[in-house]
């Protein structure tokens, strides 16, 4: 008999895969576990041999662990396009994001701004720079241990704005989205899939990455914050 399939996934894609494997598990009968963790952690795992089928991550470490030999290179596909948004602690004033003048307003304002270990948060890093803002915000800035959202932060009151993707923060209790971050200062990242090399049902994890690529994923993909790839 068949066995699971495991899968290994970032944080930001753990809603949608959450609601897709069970989704799998009524229409298919295909039994599929995934288990999610920061993407530097899910890395991590990879590299030291982790037994494992699928992986869902951020397409630019999806890639370099196909490149290193982690995964199968022609079983990779981009899934689903998440948009970076900000947010602040509810009941506290919501900062305007229509303009990038809102956007410096709203940094400038805050006293501790959260960020995460993955690629949003090296992306937000990377757009402070070029606003000229390293300087007056570096010492406000506060990262979020791997796996952890940066929304948390907000509701524990070590943060008062916080950046990631909209699926990690849109249901966070105590937190409200601000919105995306207007124009040419847009953040966004694509999530990928692809089969371990150690698998050991390898047509079996296709299937599931078939699946995640179909239309009743992106409709799942929407409802949690994402678009499918491809999608305007």
């Amino acid at each position: 008999m068949d066995r699971e399939i495991s899968g290994l996934s970032s944080m930001a894609t753990r809603p949608v895969l959450a609601e897709l494997t069970e989704h799998i598990r009524r229409a298919e009968g295909l039994a599929v576990h995934f288990d999610s963790a920061g993407g530097v952690e899910i890395a991590r795992r990879v590299r030291e041999g982790a037994e494992a089928d699928v992986l869902v991550l951020a397409e630019g470490a999806l890639a370099g662990l196909a490149e290193e030999g982690y995964v199968l290179r022609d079983s990779l596909r981009p899934l689903w396009v998440s948009q970076v948004v900000a947010a602040v602690p509810e009941g506290t004033p919501v900062p305007a994001l229509r303009s990038a003048s809102d956007l410096r307003a709203a940094l400038l304002s805050a006293q501790r701004i959260a960020y995460s270990t993955g690629p949003s948060g090296t992306a937000l890093v990377d757009l402070i720079t070029r606003l000229d803002l390293a300087d007056a915000l570096g010492d406000r800035l506060v990262q979020a241990p791997p796996g952890v959202p940066a929304g948390s932060l907000l509701s524990s009151g070590r943060a008062d704005l916080a950046f990631q993707q909209h699926s990690e923060l849109m249901d966070l209790p105590g937190v409200v989205v601000a919105g995306p971050l207007p124009g040419e200062h847009a953040i966004s990242s694509t999530f990928g899939g692809g089969v371990l090399t150690t698998s050991t049902q390898p047509g079996r994890a296709r299937e599931v990455l078939d699946f995640l690529g179909s239309g009743p994923a992106w409709n799942t993909a929407r409802a949690r914050g994402m678009r499918a790839f491809g999608d305007r």
